[in-house]
C-alpha cells in the first residue's frame, strides 16, 4: 500500500476465525477425598490489558480433561493476539475465580497456536514454577468457507454519459451484497469494456448463500468521485453459476430513473457474464497449519545520509529509553513473523557500509550482520527477533556508514532460497524479507529487475522508509494500481512490495505492523493456489466449514 501522506489507522479486518479445542493432563489434584474439578478460561489481552473472554465448562473428578466447550476467537495474522488459558479447580458455585483453586496457565500468541495446530506445553503457576506435571494441549481448526467464485465479465453497447465530444464513459463494474461493494474495476473511454479476470470469495460475495441476491452496478467513473449510474441488475451466484456452462449469462443493465421517466426504454447496455466459476482454495492458514513456514530476513540500511550513530540527530542513534526507528520497526514485524518460522533463525543483513578489517563496501557484497559483529565469514542466522536486535545494536560501532543503497543484492540473495523451494514443488516455504532504510534507491533499474524476477518466487518484500527523505521510488515499488514493469520491459507476475514510510504512524508500531503485514495473508495463500500446489500436510490443513 503505497502512500505519500500520513496513513490513517484503519481498523482491521478479520482474516478468518478461528476454533480452539482444549485438554489437559496430569492436573494437580487439590481436592482431599476426591480428584480436581477443572475448568478452564480464556482471557485475551486487549489495549487496557487482560479480560476473560470465555469458559469451558467444569469436569467433574478429572485430572485429565477434554473440555467440550470450544472458543471461537478472530485470527488477524498482522496483529500479535496475546491469549492467556488458566485452570482452576472448581470448589463452589460462585462465578468469582478468585476463591477457586489455580491449577495452573499458559501465556501464549494466537499464531504460535494456529502454526503448530496442535499446541502442547506445562502448565505454569503464579511464580512461574511449574504446576507439577500438569499440561495443556490446544488445538486450532480455521473455520471458514474457502469457496471462491472466478468471473470474466464484459458489456456492450453501455449507455454513454458524458455528453462532451470526443468522450466515452469510463466504465466500472462492482459486484454488491446489496450492502457493501466486494469488487470495483474501471475501464476507460469504452462503451464495450472487458473488465480484467477477478475472483471474489463466496463468503465476500453473498455471505456463503449462493442463493442471495447479488447487486450488479454499471458505474461512469469519474476522477472527481462524482460516479454516475449506468444501470444494474440483481441475480444470484447460483444464476450466475448456472448461466455459464453453455453461454455467456447475459443481463440487461437497467437505470431505474430512466425506466421510470422514458417510454419504450429497454436497458442502458448489457453484462455478458463469460465466465463464473466457483472453486475451493487452499486458505493461508490450511497453509501454515499444514506446515508450511515463513522465513523470515532483515536487511538494514547503513548508508552515510543516516547520520553518525553517536549523534542524537542520526536515524541509528539509540536514545537512553533504547529506541530509534529501525529499532521499532524491528520489533514490529518480527514479533508477528517469528510465530510463523519454527525454526526462529533470521538472516540479518546489512548494507551501505564499510565492514573492518577489510574496508570492503558491504552494498557491493551482501554480509550477513553477524559477520560484522564476529569479524568471520560463517554467516550465521540470528536467534530470534532478540538476536536481530542485538546483532543490530552491536554492529553499530563497528561499521563504517558509507553508501550506496543497493536493494538488487539483497533481493537477490533471498531469491535465490525461494527459487531453491520452489524447485522443490511443495508449499512448504514462503519467504519475506524486510528492507528498512533511510532514502533513495541508487540501483533501481537493477532493483525492479530483481523485484520483477522474485514475483514468480514465494516471496514477498516489505520496506519501512525512516526518516524524512523522500519515498517517490519505494512508493513506485509497491504497485496496487498496476504490475511492475522492469527497464527489459518484463512484467511482474504479481505485485510482492509492500511500503509505508514510519513516519506516518507517529511510533504506534502495532499500527506499522498491521499495515505493512495486511497483504502477506492473501499473496501466500494466492501465489501457492495459483501453481496448485497443496499444503505438505494436506490432511491436517483441512479446516472445517461454515
Amino acid at each position: 500500500m503505497a502512500t505519500g501522506g500520513p496513513v490513517p489507522v484503519v481498523p482491521l479486518q478479520c482474516v478468518t476465525k478461528v476454533e480452539l479445542t482444549i485438554s489437559c493432563e496430569n492436573l494437580m489434584d487439590m481436592d482431599v477425598f476426591s480428584k480436581s474439578d477443572p475448568l478452564c478460561a480464556l482471557y485475551i489481552e486487549s489495549g487496557t490489558g487482560w479480560y476473560e473472554f470465555g469458559r469451558t465448562e467444569m469436569v467433574l473428578n478429572c485430572l485429565n480433561p477434554r473440555f467440550s466447550k470450544k472458543f471461537k476467537i478472530d485470527y488477524f495474522f498482522e496483529t500479535l493476539q496475546k491469549l492467556k488459558f488458566c485452570v482452576y479447580d472448581i470448589d463452589n458455585d460462585t462465578y468469582d475465580l478468585g476463591d477457586d483453586d489455580f491449577l495452573g496457565e499458559l501465556e501464549c500468541t494466537l499464531g504460535q497456536i494456529v502454526s503448530c495446530r496442535r499446541m502442547t506445553r506445562p502448565l505454569l503457576l503464579k511464580d512461574r514454577r511449574t504446576a507439577g506435571k500438569g499440561t495443556i494441549t490446544i488445538c486450532a481448526e480455521e473455520i471458514q468457507d474457502n469457496r471462491v467464485a472466478h468471473f470474466e465479465v464484459s458489456a456492450r453497447k453501455l449507455d454513454k454519459k458524458v455528453q462532451q465530444p470526443g468522450l466515452t464513459t469510463h466504465s466500472s463494474l462492482l459486484f454488491n451484497r446489496l450492502i457493501s461493494a466486494c469488487v470495483a474495476q474501471v475501464v476507460k473511454n469504452n462503451l464495450n469494456p472487458t473488465w480484467r479476470p477477478f475472483r471474489i470469495t463466496v463468503q465476500s460475495l453473498c455471505g456463503g448463500d449462493v442463493e442471495k441476491p447479488i447487486r450488479v452496478d454499471c458505474y461512469d467513473h469519474y476522477t472527481n468521485g462524482a460516479h454516475s449510474i449506468i444501470g444494474s441488475f440483481v441475480t444470484t451466484l447460483s444464476q450466475l453459476e448456472a448461466g455459464t456452462y453453455t453461454s455467456p449469462a447475459e443481463f440487461a443493465c437497467v437505470n431505474r430513473k430512466k425506466s421510470e421517466r422514458k417510454p419504450g426504454y429497454k436497458n442502458s447496455g448489457v453484462i455478458c457474464i463469460k465466465r463464473c466459476e466457483v472453486v475451493k482454495e487452499y486458505t493461508f492458514l490450511n497453509y501454515i497449519m499444514g506446515g508450511c513456514q515463513l522465513n523470515f530476513t532483515v536487511a538494514i540500511d547503513f548508508t552515510a545520509s543516516n547520520g553518525d550513530p553517536r549523534s542524537p540527530q542520526s536515524l541509528h542513534f539509540i536514545d537512553p529509553q533504547g529506541y530509534n526507528e529501525y529499532l521499532a520497526a524491528i520489533w514490529a514485524v518480527g514479533s508477528v513473523i517469528q510465530d510463523y518460522d519454527s525454526t526462529k533463525s533470521f538472516p540479518a543483513f546489512g548494507f551501505g557500509a564499510i565492514v573492518p578489517p577489510t574496508g570492503t563496501s558491504i552494498s557491493v557484497e551482501m554480509r550477513p550482520m553477524l559477520y560484522m559483529l564476529t569479524m568471520n565469514t560463517c554467516g550465521f542466522p540470528c536467534s530470534g527477533i532478540e538476536g536481530v536486535v542485538s546483532a543490530y545494536q552491536q554492529c553499530l560501532p563497528v561499521v563504517k556508514l558509507y553508501g550506496p543503497t543497493c536493494f538488487a543484492p539483497i533481493i537477490n540473495h533471498v531469491a535465490c532460497f525461494a527459487r531453491q523451494a520452489m524447485q522443490q514443488n511443495t508449499a512448504s516455504q514462503y519467504f519475506v524479507l524486510l528492507i528498512i532504510t533511510d532514502g533513495v534507491i541508487t540501483d533501481m533499474d537493477q532493483t525492479l529487475t530483481a523485484v520483477v524476477n522474485a514475483s514468480r518466487l514465494p516471496m514477498s518484500i516489505i520496506i519501512i522508509g525512516v526518516g524524512a527523505a523522500d519515498f517517490g521510488a519505494m512508493e513506485f515499488l509497491d504497485s496496487d494500481d498496476k504490475l511492475l514493469r522492469s527497464s527489459r520491459g518484463d512484467v511482474a507476475f504479481r505485485d510482492i512490495v509492500q511500503f509505508v514510510p514510519f513516519r506516518a504512524f507517529k511510533a504506534n508500531s502495532i499500527a506499522l505492523a498491521q499495515s505493512v503485514l495486511a497483504e502477506l495473508p492473501d499473496q501466500v495463500g494466492r501465489f501457492f493456489n495459483f501453481f496448485k500446489l497443496k499444503p505438505p500436510n494436506e490432511d491436517s490443513s483441512q479446516a472445517s466449514t461454515l
